[in-house]
């Protein structure tokens, strides 16, 4: 029974592996793995091919096609599905010429499937790209063994109650720091704009944060730093689980979201922040940048429909109006209030207020949605953010 003890990692020939493994890379050919969304909206697939030479523009990577039946993306007698690289990304496994390459999946009319929802996302980018909309997304994960279970929760029972685990550090409140460590390295080779990394509320929960990305970069930098973060938790021989509320948690025990920050050049103008802080005390219709609140509470209910990728109905699980959350149902908003829509920084608000003037540079001026789930679409919410503050 030894093959049940999911704590240890099986001997799959790892001398060997190791081996191959440090071998230096190919001096001139290029194996580029294509990372793309399947049918479900928040897994990811990927398949590897080689180039003799290493294209220099993502343009030049080619057209490829993969089966759609097995990912849930096409029916079996009409299968054959379409790869087309949007983004390419050194990749950290495999050092050399090789690169990571996200992918636009397409059927067989070359049209979006049903999950690829990059292309929509892009389209809306181009029409803002004079606000420069800024991007931070942070990832909220638990790292939990192959049969679901939290890494280092006792197998027949609960943890101590939450409250030392945040930014823990100990054996007895840090599971899977090794983990964390390897894949904020990797995200850095990889050209990832990876900002920092914390332990988290619930015991084995992490976050990393990407940003900042303007436009789709954002969408296209989460979902690799994502398919890394699977690899790492692969040789480590656990799992990564993106759902916001697994059913262990269910208890007194934080869920998981994918915070997002966000900013226009408006908002980053001088006192362009302060009109917003000012305007949480009248008027919101009559005052400067505050319509972007009016404009976020009108499209509530749509946004939570695509805040993650199964309806809403995954949120309903976590956004309850307890440990941190707003209530799935309600928009609301606040400075430093956790339990809000939508969060002003403190810090950021303080400095509006010129509180903190001989801070240098000044802080630039931002949000925090908080609604998004942790299996979050990053193009459907980003899509969303701007349709709403920008689109009107």
């Amino acid at each position: 029974m030894s093959h049940l003890n999911y704590e240890t990692r099986l001997p799959l020939g790892q001398a060997t592996i190791d081996h191959f493994m440090c071998l230096p890379a190919h001096p001139s050919k290029c194996q580029a793995t294509y990372v793309w969304i399947d049918g479900t909206g928040e897994q990811l697939r990927a398949k590897t091919r080689t180039f003799d030479v290493k294209p220099k523009y993502v343009s030049e990577y080619p057209v490829w096609n993969y089966d759609g039946s097995s990912t849930g993306q096409a029916e079996g007698d009409n299968s054959d599905r379409y790869l087309r690289p949007v983004a390419v990304f050194p990749d950290p496994f495999s050092g050399g010429h090789n690169v990571l390459v996200m992918c636009d999946t397409l059927d067989n009319k070359m049209k979006p499937t049903v999950t690829n929802h990059r292309q929509a996302c892009a389209a809306i980018m181009k029409q803002v790209a004079d606000q420069h909309p800024w991007f931070g997304m942070e990832q909220e994960y638990l790292i939990v063994d192959r049969d679901e279970h939290p890494l280092g929760w006792p197998k027949h029972g609960y943890p101590a109650p939450q409250g030392k685990y945040y930014c823990g550090v100990g054996a007895d409140r840090a599971f899977g720091r090794e983990v964390v460590e390897t894949h904020y390295r990797a995200c850095l080779h990889a050209g990832i704009n990876i900002f920092g990394a914390n332990a988290e509320v619930t015991p084995g929960q992490w976050e990393y944060q990407i940003g900042t990305c303007e436009g789709i970069d954002m969408g296209d930098q989460l979902w690799i730093s994502r398919y890394i973060l699977h690899r790492v938790a692969e040789m480590f021989g656990v799992c990564i689980s993106l759902d916001p509320k697994p059913k262990v948690t269910m208890g007194d025990w934080n869920g998981a979201g994918c915070h997002t920050n966000f900013s226009t050049s408006e908002m980053r103008k001088p006192n362009g922040l302060t009109a917003i802080f000012e305007a949480m005390k009248a008027d919101l219709s009559k005052i400067g940048p505050a319509r972007f609140f009016l404009r976020l509470e009108k499209t509530h209910l749509e946004a939570m429909k695509v805040y993650d990728p199964n309806g809403g109905q995954d949120n309903l699980r976590r956004l309850t109006g307890r440990h941190e959350t707003s209530q799935a149902d309600k928009f609301s908003w606040g400075v430093a209030n956790r339990a809000c829509s939508i969060r002003i920084p403190r810090q950021v608000a303080d400095e509006a207020k010129g509180y903190l003037e001989d801070r240098r540079p000044p802080l630039q001026g931002y949000l925090e949605d908080r609604r998004p789930s942790s299996n979050c679409d990053p193009y459907l919410v980003t899509a969303m953010i701007v349709k709403s503050v920008l689109l009107d």
